[in-house]
């Protein structure tokens, strides 16, 4: 469990307000950008950043973050300077920070030790988009001495004998999707 969240969500509660959780995508537009920016938004009261890891296939993603993730591969980010870009915060702001992101980077890189990395790099939690807990095939323990949160998706279509497992099976907090469809407006993206 992650200090910074729980300690995050416990402080809030005391204060009866509600989280802020921003997003960004790491690496769009470039690297010292995406730094500023998460410095921007934990100067600005973001509870909690959640920073998305450039994938080229975003399939839960609308256009605005497919632009995006698009964007911040054509700059050079990788999984490893995701985990750069959170060291540098790292050495300024103590705001948790959540990785947003699909299976594959995380399988790619190596899943036991992309979870060792991003622990040590100074993330809080993982909400790993295309991994149902159920569904998994990969024994969610061998990642759970690294403290990070795993964070699960519910959404409105969840039926309500699942909820308690997907409940059961966060860590952190729970991600309830506000509807359903890819992220984003609907109506399309920027031209």
């Amino acid at each position: 469990m992650s200090a910074r969240i729980s300690d995050t969500f416990a402080t809030l509660r005391s204060q009866n307000q509600k989280a802020f959780v921003a997003y960004i995508a790491a690496g769009d537009p470039g690297f010292d950008k995406s730094l500023e920016i998460m410095k921007s938004l934990a100067d600005l009261g973001a509870d909690i950043i959640e920073l998305g890891l450039p994938f080229s296939d975003p399939l839960a993603d609308g256009i605005v973050n497919q632009m995006a993730a698009d964007r911040a591969l054509k700059a050079g980010m990788t999984t490893a300077r995701v985990l750069e870009l959170i060291r540098e915060f790292r050495k300024s702001h103590e705001t948790p920070i959540v990785l947003f992101t699909y299976l594959n980077p995380v399988f790619t890189y190596g899943y036991e030790k992309f979870h060792a990395d991003a622990a040590a790099a100074g993330a809080d939690g993982i909400l790993l988009l295309d991994l149902p807990p159920d569904e998994a095939g990969i024994n969610p323990d061998l990642a759970a001495g690294t403290g990070l949160d795993h964070i699960r998706l519910i959404a409105p279509t969840t039926p309500a004998e699942r909820v308690g497992m997907l409940a059961k099976a966060s860590e952190g907090f729970i991600y309830a999707l506000s509807r359903t469809g890819v992220t984003g407006a609907h109506g399309g993206g920027p031209s």
